[in-house]
């Protein structure tokens, strides 16, 4: 059993270590693993793919505490959310959506028992007066169903875009990370040499097979010819389009910052323009 922490907090205060001293308190003895406190302020789709690309890789009885809160204080409701991945313990504001899309909960109940909670609720930290506690007294035993009622309409954010149609595939840039390497919701592509099978990672939509030497990636008004294994295959400081770890095309720079040399963007479109196309539908979200 561990408990895992992705917040918004950054390192400068003291907020991330509050809430690591709570659940020392409750849970003493039970592992305390950073996955990220850098996510932008209040960035709730950002934390939601932090997630989702972080969590497969945790033991399956892990709790998951995740603050990412710009609703805090006001009606939103803090929740518990058990998964094939994990417990997931947060605000219901949409964070756990692209894990639940992978990993469906059986479960999600609301953070209702003040039994659970520290004595005193401040309105602006419930990091540590709702979500840590709730945290800790999971990851020592206690039924999720002692926490309160169960929710049947969870928020839930739309899923990343992507569009398979035929000569086409469409997608968003969902992530740039301290690199400046630019992950789009366009995969998950896997490499099956010398193609590409690409098996949507987000949604149910029919897998395709595409050669990556015909492909051309456009972005921001630049076009990119076919689809890399490596960064080292193009000369330093140039753009490349490649797989990357979570087998989601990327776009980056070969020892350089992709989004800033690029100008790009969570958000921006993402197009690659295929010829040979297999075994695509007409569908798409």
């Amino acid at each position: 059993m561990v408990i895992t922490l992705t917040t918004d907090f950054g390192h400068d205060d003291g907020y991330v270590g509050t809430m690591k001293g709570v659940m020392a308190t409750i849970a003493p003895g039970v592992p305390l693993i950073d996955i990220t406190h850098s996510i932008r302020p209040q960035a709730v789709a950002e934390a939601a793919y932090v997630l989702w690309a972080s969590l497969p890789y945790f033991p399956s009885g892990s709790v998951h505490l995740v603050v990412v809160d710009p609703g805090v204080g006001t009606a939103r409701r803090a929740i518990v959310s058990r998964t094939a991945w994990g417990v997931l313990v947060g605000p219901d504001n949409g964070v756990f959506s692209y894990v639940w899309a992978a990993a469906p909960p059986d479960l999600i109940v609301a953070l209702e028992n003040r039994q659970y909670r520290r004595g005193k609720v401040s309105s602006t930290f419930h990091g540590r007066d709702i979500f840590a506690p709730a945290a800790a007294h999971i990851a020592a035993g206690v039924p999720l169903e002692c926490f309160g009622r169960v929710v049947m309409d969870a928020e839930r954010l739309p899923l990343p875009l992507i569009e398979i149609s035929p000569g086409r595939i469409r997608g968003n840039i969902l992530h740039i990370d301290r690199f400046g390497n630019a992950v789009t919701s366009i995969g998950r592509l896997n490499w099956t040499a010398p193609d590409l099978d690409l098996v949507p990672a987000f949604g149910p939509q029919s897998s395709v097979r595409l050669d990556p030497d015909e492909v051309t990636v456009s972005v921001r008004g630049r076009t990119l010819s076919q689809i890399h294994y490596t960064y080292g295959e193009v000369a330093s400081g140039d753009p490349v389009a490649l797989v990357g770890s979570e087998g989601l095309l990327e776009i980056a720079l070969n020892r350089g910052h992709a989004a800033e040399a690029l100008g790009l963007a969570v958000g921006d479109d993402v197009l690659l323009t295929v010829r040979n196309l297999k075994g695509a539908d007409n569908g798409g979200r």
